[in-house]
């Protein structure tokens, strides 16, 4: 496994260079230190991750996009969140296996992928469950390989093509180069989607989140995931969960309202017509209600 030290962070494509292991916070906005702001049984994945008995969800505090968006910004961006040690996290994953949870789903991992890695190489022979890569797509394929082999199901984004739109909505303008050559090597990781009785054992799940206003670069996204990916190996989850009422505040008059119906289906129909398989949202899908609470599902007291 290579290593990339924290004390000059190259992490993730922003290659900030933040001493974080001596407490200096990355573009992330994090420290090297595990900071962690949820950790339950979740069952508003996918299907085949949820399941019957939820996906054992945590959330880690810290994000290396800055999307105008964001549902989770009080733990991407106003550090809501609790350190833990490599040893108490450990202890947690174990705990949710107990509980019957169906995997154990990493969100927003990738400022923290070298402690991530080391503690994956020591409890991974105890998992008896899948372990997913839940991330914005925006990541460094030296980081991703620190993992290879210790993780069953990647799950990113892949937010945008345009990068005109990935600069002005995520600070990100090359996101579509680094999301593309993310995606080829955890394809390359995990090969083709496999399930089990309805779910989840290993592969890739491309989420991708339709914006209003951005039908033209939604429909474009999927033409470019078929044509670096096999659309029979693969699964893709076209997101209908937009609400503006996290963008409030930003200044792109799109990003006030909702997704149309004809947006959506638009989407879902090129979707259909390149041959991807997957997974869609109904209109309810898109309410605020739907975004954990991340001050009330985990409790600092029991955590060292």
């Amino acid at each position: 496994m290579s290593e990339i030290h924290t004390n000059s962070c190259l992490l993730c494509p922003r290659a900030c260079g933040a001493d974080r292991a001596h407490g200096k916070p990355g573009v992330c906005g994090m420290p090297d230190t595990l900071y962690v702001s949820r950790i339950a049984p979740h069952l508003w994945e996918e299907p085949p991750i949820s399941g019957s008995r939820g996906s054992g969800t945590i959330f880690f505090t810290g994000c290396n996009l800055r999307c105008v968006f964001c549902q989770n910004r009080t733990i991407s961006r106003e550090g809501v969140g609790h350190p833990m040690t490599e040893e108490a996290l450990a202890e947690r994953m174990l705990a949710l296996q107990e509980q019957g949870v169906h995997n154990i789903n990493l969100v927003t991992p990738t400022h923290y992928t070298a402690r991530l890695a080391r503690l994956l190489e020591k409890v991974k022979p105890l998992l008896r469950i899948p372990v997913v890569w839940n991330s914005s797509g925006y990541e460094s394929v030296e980081t991703l390989r620190m993992v290879e082999g210790l993780v069953d199901l990647y799950l990113p984004d892949f937010k945008y093509i345009s990068s005109e739109l990935s600069s002005a909505y995520s600070a990100a303008p090359d996101y579509a180069d680094r999301a593309t050559e993310a995606v080829l090597e955890m394809y390359r990781q995990v090969g083709k989607y496999r399930e089990v009785n309805g779910l989840v054992q290993k592969g890739v799940i491309l989420r991708h989140l339709v914006l209003p206003g951005c039908r033209a670069d939604s429909m474009a996204v999927l033409r470019h995931i078929a044509s670096i990916l096999p659309p029979d190996e693969i699964r893709v989850s076209v997101m209908r969960q937009y609400t503006p009422d996290f963008a409030h505040d930003c200044p792109h008059k799109n990003l006030h309202r909702r997704v149309t119906e004809f947006e959506y289906t638009s989407v879902l129909n090129e979707a259909a017509r390149l041959g991807l398989e997957g997974f869609s949202q109904g209109k309810d899908a898109a309410d605020k209600a739907f975004t954990p609470d991340f001050e009330e599902t985990f409790s600092p007291k029991t955590d060292p």
